[in-house]
């Protein structure tokens, strides 16, 4: 049986991420990627649609058939430029990429929040978050899975310098952050992408939300001789 995945995000961090988790998988047959720069990578199950964000009924075809949608968009205020572009990128365009899903018959979407979304948050950045969670929820997909990370570790297209710093710190404090501390820990972005295909492939209907602590233990590197169920390989029943 066919299964497609749609990729918006892929060129991003966590989306390269989220693209080399399905590629590997035997469940998905097609991974197609949605975006305005295309991936420089080549595989037989990668299909890319070029977009232009502005013209969405231009995506409509690239989502066709799709099954499962992850959304890995995110920007920050320096590189939108103002608050404006902010929301565009981080709440527009994943609300969206939920409509085009819901209208190809896509039975779940899986997107990138962040630690302390809250609609009614003062910080303009936490409040964007919590609103477009919101409103991916209204959309009404069967399900719908938020990821809502801390820090995310690892080496982007483009330079962030204020990200690099506190990724540096992060660094050095995560072996005293435990307690309550342990849940704001930096977290990889392979980690955040392996949670997001792995919760894609339980099938798990309704609305979850999953925070850095939980998605860390979701995401975690499988220990030699076990498979992704956490089951010994090779083992007696």
């Amino acid at each position: 049986m066919e299964r497609k995945a749609v990729v918006v995000g892929a060129t991003g961090l966590v989306g390269g991420y989220v693209v080399r988790e399905l590629l590997v998988q035997k469940e998905y047959s097609r991974v197609m990627v949605v975006g305005r720069r295309p991936l420089e990578i080549k595989h037989p199950k990668l299909e890319q649609a070029l977009i232009d964000w502005e013209q969405p009924m231009e995506a409509a075809s690239a989502f066709e058939g799709v099954a499962d949608v992850f959304c890995c968009l995110g920007t920050t205020m320096k590189k939108a430029g103002s608050k404006e572009q902010f929301r565009q990128v981080d709440l527009d365009y994943p609300v969206l990429t939920a409509r085009l899903g819901k209208e190809a018959g896509a039975v779940q979407m899986l997107a990138i929040s962040s630690m302390g979304a809250d609609p009614e948050s003062r910080v303009f950045y936490n409040r964007t978050k919590g609103e477009a969670e919101e409103a991916l929820t209204d959309i009404g997909l069967p399900a719908l899975h938020l990821f809502r990370p801390s820090l995310i570790l690892g080496t982007r297209p483009e330079r962030r310098f204020g990200e690099a710093a506190a990724a540096v710190v992060m660094k050095a404090l995560d072996g005293v952050m435990t307690g309550k501390l342990a849940s704001y820990r930096a977290i990889p972005a392979s980690v955040i992408a392996r949670a997001m295909v792995r919760i894609a492939l339980a099938h798990a209907s309704g609305v979850h939300i999953y925070p850095n602590d939980i998605i860390r233990v979701i995401g975690a590197e499988l220990t030699p001789g076990e498979d992704e169920t956490g089951t010994e390989t090779g083992a007696m029943l």
